[in-house]
């Protein structure tokens, strides 16, 4: 989730790159050339914007051969990622915490997504002889870092964060736990705690711009950390016995939905995608009071110098012509309803290219805002059902 600042909203800032050039050169200043914007933007912003145009973009990129496309376009993403490919690394997992749910087992795995730490996650299994589809369940942001995938899977392992967990269910996914949910159906489901949730964290809200900037000097990446995270926990999953490999999907809300769509971007693990409130074109969301410009907890959607070739429907493109399902709230603040046309546009065109329309869904509800609530699940479900 693209998260709110708990203090408040953005409020008017000054930023005066282009006046103070221009005290610099001698010139006189009127308080109209201040630049003095709503938001943090500089007062040079809209022709910044203009620069953008994409050019690796589907429909734009002179590459015309799909597969050669999608090669080079997840290449530049992997290039922009500042967080190297841990194919070398095992996984070396290790089991915990066991307990039946509902038709379903649960337990903790621990495993090493990158070199340099384990993490920790739950795993539901259904009851039954298997190999099961799969899915890979990407939890949001939300300025809430007490709780990661406990968001999305009830803590049996934890009485302490069910009562957050629980509240948080309640506020955005009908009091139901979406993991728990795809796991009675007949789903195992994985989903781990991104770095600052949960038992990576709490990372305080106000620290995640220092934490992306730190990344940043040590030669790394905060968002890149992440994708490549998510990557690697999708080869996982696809590789556990109890796994049919060719039907494993990615699932996930507000910044969950970003990470759903970017790993199927990323990995080829992934057959089938559900993205629950984010998707938008950047030039769009980059508007005077968006929640982006406060920076924070954008820095776990950002990799620096990508804008300069693909926007956010081109990299998830490069998943086409798999099935793909995008929803957005009508009543949603924190993307534009223009930004979400825009990037629904690019999506359509590309899978129509691919003669695979039918496997892309697209839909706004429109009387939801920033939500995925049972009636949204429900369908997701279904989809999947269908789809894997």
């Amino acid at each position: 989730m693209s998260a709110r600042d708990p203090r408040g909203p953005v409020g008017r800032r000054a930023f005066v790159v282009g006046a103070g050039a221009a005290v610099l050169a001698g010139a006189a200043v009127s308080p109209a050339e201040a630049g003095v914007v709503d938001g943090p933007l500089p007062d040079f912003h809209p022709a910044l914007k203009r620069e953008l145009n994409f050019p690796l973009a589907r429909g734009r990129s002179p590459i015309r051969d799909f597969r050669t496309w999608r090669a080079r376009a997840r290449a530049v993403v992997e290039e922009h990622l500042l967080v190297d490919r841990e194919d070398g690394t095992p996984y070396a997992p290790e089991f915990g915490s066991r307990a039946q749910g509902d038709g379903y087992t649960r337990e903790l795995v621990t495993l090493s997504l990158t070199r340099h730490e384990r993490v920790r996650a739950a795993l539901l299994t259904p009851q039954g002889p298997g190999p099961f589809p799969a899915v890979l369940l990407l939890h949001d942001h939300g300025a809430k870092f007490d709780i990661g995938k406990e968001k999305l899977v009830r803590p049996w392992y934890d009485d302490s964060r069910l009562a957050s967990a629980q509240a948080w269910t309640d506020k955005y996914f009908s009091g139901r736990f979406v993991g728990d949910e795809l796991a009675r159906r007949g789903y195992v489901v994985l989903c781990a705690d991104a770095l600052g949730w949960g038992d990576r964290g709490p990372v305080a809200y106000d620290q995640q711009q220092a934490l992306a900037s730190n990344f940043y000097n040590l030669g790394s990446s905060l968002a890149g950390l992440m994708a490549r995270e998510d990557a690697r926990a999708a080869g996982f999953l696809a590789g556990l016995d109890r796994v049919d490999a060719r039907r494993v999907g990615a699932v996930g809300f507000s910044m969950g939905a970003y990470r759903a769509w970017q790993t199927a971007a990323l990995t080829d693990h992934i057959a089938a995608t559900a993205s629950v409130c984010w998707m938008t074109g950047l030039k769009d969301m980059m508007v005077p009071g968006n929640n982006t410009l406060r920076g924070q907890s954008s820095y776990y959607m950002l990799h620096p110098g990508l804008p300069r070739f693909l926007d956010f429907p081109d990299v998830a493109s490069i998943a086409a012509p798999r099935p793909m399902l995008f929803f957005n709230g009508g009543l949603d603040p924190l993307f534009p309803a223009d930004g979400v046309q825009v990037a629904h546009d690019k999506l359509r065109a590309v899978w129509h290219s691919r003669h695979a329309e039918e496997r892309l869904h697209l839909k706004t509800w429109p009387d939801l805002g920033h939500v995925f609530v049972d009636r949204m699940q429900d369908e997701v479900f279904g989809w999947l059902d269908a789809v894997l």
